[in-house]
This record gives structure tokens, C-alpha cells and sequence, in this order.
């Protein structure tokens, strides 16, 4: 079986609420809302579901789909470029479908300005020809739910955010989340995995599924190749020396991060812009993918004037932190 074959991805998501590990508090809210709406017969208020990538947000939405009976339709911020784009999604539904629509701060301002009406009336104006002849056609919409997902919730326009009757913040998950995750992945994909296996890779996982799915499957890889039909505690500990992820989960990148701060920044405090530019990264990719888990870790922090290593980064490292003299 291909790692990377899509059926993997398909068969390793769970399909309803039940079967979804973590996230509790934002699966009580769920649960109660899906109850409800089921119960008046009536399709579920927008949802808008804010967290770092990997977390469970497209999963999420999909169980939300699946619990309530209908289809999902899938869409991304960046694709979304005019009006027509939405509109013939939207002109397709059944009743109380699902749209999905990733990346939603990244959608345009004429689609967003469709959208109001859409998820509030649940109809469209489009206007047809141009110049003088061009009238405005009203088109009605069935019901349907709209979920958002984005990893910068602050980039969202106040009109479009207070659409949403539900704003659910996904959290990074506990290495015992994820071991729980790895070992019932382990079984769809046909492996066994021992429990000190399963915790180790939860706690190289950087609180993210996804990267915790994605260690299984290089760990799978190495066992195959020494044949071996279950994951053992050795074979994970092989797979993160070759992978150079640490203890921590950090990878190479990571700790390129957290050492150029150090050793070029004296710790910081450091502008984005400037240790993009010393990386040879973009900012977005240093503040979107990498900044939170080292947020989250502690060993990063952001002030006004830039980011600081803490001095966890330093023990980390093996560097010794100087006090700075002005």
C-alpha cells in the first residue's frame, strides 16, 4: 500500500463524532448543536473552525456532514477569486448541504459580499450583462450550512466573522491524544504498534494529528524494510534520527529558527521580516507553520519589538545564555 496513496487519507479519518479523538469542549458544543438541529428539522448554524494547520478542521467538517445526512462541497479561500465562482457552487446544493471553504480570510471581497447575503437569506443577486442593459437577478438558495476554516482568525472582516453562530477554537492535542490516534491509525493500516511506540510518536508530534499520522506512516516504512510487523519503541527511535526530529519534535528547520536568533540575534528581540530575510524563508511560512508549536512549546516568545528565545530554547540547544549588558 502507497503512504501517500489517498485512500490512506480517506480510511485513517474517523467519520463521526464518536470515533473523533480530542477536542472535547469543541465536540460537546457539536454535539449539542448537531442534536438540536436534527431534532427541529432545521440545518445546522455556520460554523467557523479556527486552529493551526493539521489539527482536525477539514475532519471535523466532513463528521459534520456525515452526522447530519447531507453532502459536502469543498472549496478554498484563494479559489474563490469572483462571484460566479461561488455562485454556481452555491445554485447546486440540496437542502441543508454543507460548504466548506478552507482558508476563508483568504476569499475575495466581491465573493465575500456575495456570501453575506447567501449564508443570511440564503440568496444571491447576480448581475446579468453589462453597461446599460445590466439588471440584477435575484436567485434563491436552498438552506445550507456554511463552515469556515482558518488559521488566522484575525485576518477575518468583522461582517463575514459575526455571520457565524459558532466560532469553535481548535487546541494542540496531548501526546496521549495522539498515541490514542497513532494506534487506531496502526490498525487501519495494518500494522501493529506498541504502546511505548505509539506515546513516543505522540510526543515527537508537535500536538498535531496530522504530523503524528505522518511519523506512523515513515515509522511503517522503516519496519517494513527490516520486516517487521509491529512498530516497536527501537523502530520510532530509528525513524526520528532519520527524520532529525528531537525529543521535542522539533525538526531541522525548527532548530535553524530558534539557533539563528541565538547566535546571530544575541536571543532576540528579532523582527519577522529580518529573520525571514536571514533564513531565507517567507514570514508567513515562519508564522503560520513553525512560530505556534515553538509558542506553544515555550520556546519562543513574541513582545512588541520581535521574538525572543526563551531561555528553554537555550537548555534545549545547548547554549548557555548570556546576560546582556545594555
Amino acid at each position: 500500500m502507497d503512504p501517500f496513496n489517498r485512500d490512506d487519507v480517506v480510511l485513517l479519518r474517523p467519520q463521526t463524532l464518536d470515533e473523533f479523538i480530542g477536542q472535547d469542549a469543541v465536540k460537546r458544543k457539536l454535539s449539542i448543536a448537531l442534536n438540536a438541529s436534527k431534532m427541529r428539522g432545521e440545518p445546522l448554524d455556520h460554523i467557523l473552525l479556527v486552529g493551526s494547520p493539521g489539527l482536525g478542521k477539514t475532519t471535523l467538517s466532513q463528521i459534520i456532514a456525515n452526522e447530519m445526512g447531507v453532502q459536502i462541497h469543498i472549496t478554498s479561500g484563494p479559489v474563490l477569486e469572483r462571484q460566479g465562482d461561488l455562485a454556481s457552487i452555491l445554485t447546486s446544493f440540496e437542502k441543508d448541504d454543507v460548504l466548506f471553504i478552507d482558508e476563508i480570510h483568504r476569499i475575495s471581497r466581491p465573493v465575500e459580499e456575495l456570501l453575506y447575503a447567501a449564508v443570511e437569506d440564503f440568496q444571491i443577486d447576480i448581475m446579468i450583462g453589462k453597461g446599460a442593459g445590466a439588471r440584477s437577478v435575484r436567485i434563491p438558495l436552498q438552506p445550507f450550512t456554511l463552515i469556515g476554516a482558518t488559521t488566522r482568525a484575525g485576518l477575518l472582516t468583522s461582517p463575514l466573522r459575526s455571520r457565524f453562530g459558532m466560532i469553535l477554537e481548535l487546541t494542540f492535542y496531548s501526546a496521549e491524544e495522539l498515541s490514542k490516534i497513532v494506534t487506531k491509525a496502526a490498525l487501519k493500516l495494518g500494522i501493529g504498534v506498541e504502546k511505548e511506540a505509539a506515546l513516543e510518536i505522540g510526543k515527537r508530534s508537535r500536538g498535531t494529528p496530522r504530523i503524528a499520522l505522518r511519523l506512523l506512516k515513515r515509522s511503517r516504512d522503516v519496519a517494513t524494510v527490516e520486516k517487521k510487523n509491529v512498530i516497536d519503541l527501537e523502530t520510532v527511535e530509528k525513524t526520528m534520527r532519520i527524520l532529525e526530529i528531537d525529543e521535542l519534535g522539533l525538526d531541522s528547520t525548527d532548530r535553524r529558527i530558534l539557533k539563528s536568533i541565538i547566535e546571530i540575534y544575541g536571543g532576540g528581540p528579532v523582527g519577522l521580516n529580518a529573520l525571514a530575510a536571514t533564513l531565507g524563508m517567507e514570514p508567513d511560512t515562519i508564522s503560520e507553520v513553525y512560530e505556534p508549536y515553538l509558542l506553544q512549546a515555550g520556546l519562543l516568545s513574541r513582545t512588541s519589538r520581535g521574538r525572543v528565545a526563551t531561555e528553554k530554547a537555550y537548555q534545549h540547544l545547548g547554549y548557555e545564555k548570556q546576560e546582556k549588558l545594555f
